[in-house]
């Protein structure tokens, strides 16, 4: 087995696995249509019964007054900060360090709207108001992404988002919810999605993460920002001849799952405790806010990998399927908590964790002789 995918194919072969909802096949799309009219008219070019139903569906919810499907969210992000630096005649925008439009995205929103990012706070910490007061530069939008992924799902308290919100206002800049994963941080604020939308003036949702469908997002507004997102849709190509398999897979996973949301995160918070109780082992944040949260080693890649391979050839269980370095002798990686977590057994689930513990005592007597 190659060294470098021995731990993935480890975890491909065991029988439970932590996180997730499971394998992202084809049955993921066949179970969303099985019950569907094979004779129903598809949209075309963005227009149709079935889109229109599912943007009035999520505008509705997010409490906005328009929404539009997108094939992405890359696309409906640097949409929505596009049409408000055009708004506002400011190329600035502001966001943290570790957005995923700063890195994940190959500088998009430079190359191809030529707008300049501010980035605000250290990448380690979430976004305070003090950070945008002290920000000297003019800016069209802030984005906030809830809750911020790169450092572990952390969250804002409400009361400082409701803040932020306030500033923003007062002081004429736009504030774009990055919501990716907005679903899954309702249960922690104890809020609606549409009392949290309300704090925001553009809101971007996915459907293929906490909610598992096939792809696909909604950027949401009101009827001059959704317009003129449908113009820049059109300009990115995002106008598929039909979006239906994933407006229909979309539709169907929310439906289904949405009401779990309570489970997940209740879950997450069970098993960061399990994590937290091993030798060298902790969680970020320690109590999660989502279903969402990071799994971080006092040890190295290499160690960990090892660790979890023989772990998982002994319980039939995976925990991960990757680890990343964080330093030369430290290591994490990201979990998110699906339908795959309650369906394992509990008498195979605590021996993990005795595994894990005893593992990782003996690396820490290693480093200590």
């Amino acid at each position: 087995m190659n060294k470098n995918n021995s731990l993935l194919e480890a975890f491909k072969q065991t029988k439970y696995q932590f996180s997730g909802h499971g394998p992202r096949d084809i049955q993921t799309l066949k179970e969303a249509l099985v019950d569907r009219d094979g004779q129903q008219e598809s949209d075309i070019y963005g227009k149709g019964q079935i889109i229109d139903d599912f943007q009035e569906k999520m505008a509705k919810y997010l409490g906005k007054e328009y929404a539009v499907f997108f094939p992405s969210g890359t696309m409906a992000q640097q949409i929505a900060l596009r049409i408000w630096c055009d708004k506002k005649g400011i190329n600035k925008v502001a966001y943290h360090p570790l957005c995923h439009l700063e890195i994940h995205e190959e500088d998009g929103l430079k190359e191809l709207h030529h707008l300049e990012p501010i980035l605000l706070a250290d990448k380690n910490r979430l976004i305070h108001l003090e950070d945008i007061i002290r920000n000297e530069k003019a800016i069209a939008c802030l984005l906030l992404e809830l809750p911020q992924r790169e450092i572990g799902g952390q969250l804002p308290t409400y009361e400082k988002l409701e803040e932020i919100s306030a500033y923003c206002r007062k002081k004429g800049i736009k504030l774009h919810l990055d919501g990716a994963r907005l679903f899954e941080v309702l249960p922690y604020y104890e809020k609606s999605a549409a009392e949290i939308c309300n704090l925001f003036d553009s809101v971007y949702v996915s459907f293929y993460k906490g909610i598992g469908g096939i792809a696909g997002a909604i950027l949401a507004g009101d009827s001059d920002f959704t317009e003129k997102s449908k113009v820049w849709k059109r300009r990115h190509g995002g106008d598929l001849i039909s979006l239906y398999p994933y407006i229909l897979s979309a539709d169907y996973y929310f439906d289904t799952r949405i009401a779990k949301m309570e489970q997940y995160y209740q879950e997450a918070k069970e098993l960061a405790g399990f994590f937290n109780q091993c030798q060298a082992v902790s969680t970020l944040p320690m109590v999660p806010v989502s279903n969402m949260f990071h799994v971080h080693f006092d040890a190295q890649k290499e160690q960990i990998e090892a660790i979890l391979v023989a772990i998982y050839q002994e319980t039939g269980i995976g925990i991960t399927g990757s680890i990343r370095e964080s330093t030369e002798t430290t290591s994490f990686f990201e979990l998110s908590i699906g339908e795959l977590y309650a369906r394992i057994p509990k008498q195979e689930f605590e021996k993990v964790f005795q595994l894990l513990d005893e593992k990782m005592k003996e690396i820490t007597l290693f480093k200590l002789i």
